[in-house]
């Protein structure tokens, strides 16, 4: 059983999904707790929601005050805070072990009927409940980014996972103003199984010089209706979040999931996209 009634949401982690996942919360009108392990990271989550909620409300896009919706949302670092929390979303690190950690110490800090949900791009749902008491309660939430303006959300369904947990997670992420898409506990589910290797190729086409960035860029954008071309689109998820998400495709699905070399050198450069002010291209 999980509850029905939610009016109070849990994240841990207020890195840049996190903080989404939180402001996306609390501007639907629910109670949040944003929780991170240092203080200095919940204030960084707190000031990418400040900076989110005010380009939004400059283009009439933000439903409620920005004052108001801050003010729905709890900073910790104490994940005994979430003890009260009807529904808890994980939206750490992308790492098996250290996701697992985090489902351990929230079994043991949230009652029996709360919805344990994960924001894994890549990983097994069934991996990560896998050590738990109570695994059919764990289910995964993927939400896109920038939370706040993507659509979609995600929702992966694991070998333990209830029918009971998977409606209740389609309810939540509607309640959110997202649409949901479903699938099942297999690498990557649906997005990233598909997304990774189309910007890997978009990657190796720049790379041997079949085009330059931007006509690559244009003929994916104008030639197949998509918003945003391969090379621009890795800049905005994070270069390193695709080379991360590619290897662990690779190591699990085989060499058609292999990262360009383009993109690892760019990684190891510390050139990793929006966030640090240059990828494939240069941001001010």
């Amino acid at each position: 059983m999980v509850r029905d009634r939610i009016d109070r949401i849990g994240v841990v982690g207020a890195g840049t999904m996190g903080s989404g996942i939180a402001q996306v919360a609390a501007t639907h009108g629910y109670d949040v707790v944003m929780r991170d392990v240092e203080p200095e990271f919940v204030e960084d989550g707190f000031d990418a929601i400040e900076g989110s909620l005010e380009r939004l409300a400059s283009r009439d896009d933000l439903d409620g005050q920005p004052e108001a919706v801050r003010e729905r949302i709890e900073g910790t670092t104490v994940l005994d805070d979430l003890d009260d929390c009807d529904l808890v979303v994980e939206a750490v690190l992308e790492d098996l072990d250290v996701k697992r950690d985090v489902f351990a110490d929230l079994e043991a800090v949230c009652a029996d009927d709360v919805l344990l949900a994960t924001n894994t791009s890549t990983l097994s749902i069934t991996s990560i409940a896998s050590d738990l008491e109570r695994p059919e309660r764990v289910v995964g939430l993927h939400f896109m980014n920038p939370v706040a303006i993507m659509e979609g959300v995600e929702v992966v369904v694991g070998e333990k996972t209830t029918d009971e947990a998977t409606a209740l997670a389609h309810r939540i992420a509607d309640d959110l103003g997202k649409t949901t898409w479903e699938a099942d506990d297999k690498p990557g589910f649906v997005t990233n199984r598909i997304l990774m290797p189309w910007i890997n190729e978009g990657i190796r086409a720049y790379d041997e010089g079949v085009a330059t960035r931007e006509d690559i860029d244009a003929g994916m954008e104008l030639g197949t209706n998509v918003p945003m071309g391969p090379l621009r689109l890795a800049d905005h998820i994070g270069l390193d979040v695709c080379l991360h998400a590619s290897e662990t495709l690779h190591e699990e699905l085989g060499d058609r999931y292999k990262p360009a070399y383009l993109l690892k050198r760019k990684v190891a450069a510390g050139d990793l996209g929006k966030k640090t002010g240059r990828g494939f291209y240069d941001y001010e």
